[in-house]
């Protein structure tokens, strides 16, 4: 199957306990040239999730028969497919709770199309960027280029000088290609399990970051902040 641009459609597994959200999403996405899968139930999502095979999966949180988590906690054993959480839960924790078991993105209901299928074609080109052939150490987004290999981070052509730290946390943003990273992630990666509970260290070196990368910091572009969450690094390019 192939959509209206010519290429072959993304399949994408929708689970939904709602019917009538289902039936309107599946119509906005198969507008757009998708192919689409349906599921009611944790149980059904994951027998969908093996059989289908799907590019991409979004899902409810609040589901009759399992929490949504507990769906993501057994689709990561087997699975590493992008997953989009659409979810009238609001509360920051079902949040981090979500994207720590395994989520790639959050999106809250009431929703708007736009944004929704921004989201589903940001989270397609990363997947389709992550499957294809490596193209080395280098990343750049912006005016930035980044070696990770040889820790050099340019801004439009000049040498920028970023500490250790700084640069782990770059690193770990880069790592997570889009990605939303919850505070505790970024914890771990950049600081270790001893330091969950601080984080101030996180919000004083992504100022840092922003100040030496950015053209606004106030206003970033691309280090942006998903409020009482994490962080994300937009535009990334490889």
């Amino acid at each position: 199957m192939e959509s209206s641009s010519g290429q072959t459609a993304a399949r994408i597994l929708l689970v939904e306990d709602d019917a009538s959200i289902r039936r309107f999403v599946r119509l906005v996405l198969e507008d757009e040239g998708w192919q689409v899968f349906e599921a009611e139930t944790a149980r059904r999502a994951l027998i969908e999730a093996a059989s289908r095979q799907p590019d991409l999966l979004i899902l409810d949180l609040g589901l009759p028969d399992a929490d949504g988590k507990q769906v993501l906690a057994e689709l990561r054993a087997w699975s590493s497919m992008p997953v989009l959480v659409l979810s009238a839960r609001e509360h920051e924790q079902e949040k981090v709770a979500a994207l720590d078991a395994g989520a790639d993105d959050y999106l809250t209901k009431p929703f708007g199309v736009p944004e929704l299928l921004a989201r589903l074609r940001a989270m397609l080109r990363r997947r389709q960027q992550l499957g294809a052939p490596a193209q080395g150490s280098r990343a750049s987004f912006g005016s930035i280029t980044v070696d990770l290999a040889t820790h050099e981070v340019q801004r439009a052509g000049q040498a920028v000088h970023l500490t250790p730290i700084e640069f782990r946390l770059l690193s770990a943003l880069i790592a997570g290609q889009g990605r939303v990273l919850t505070q505790r992630q970024l914890l771990l990666q950049v600081w270790g399990p001893e330091y969950l509970n601080r984080a101030h260290y996180l919000r004083v070196h992504m100022a840092n970051l922003r100040h030496k990368l950015e053209d606004e910091p106030a206003q970033p572009r691309h280090l942006i902040t998903e409020l009482q969450v994490g962080y994300r690094l937009v535009g990334l390019a490889g």
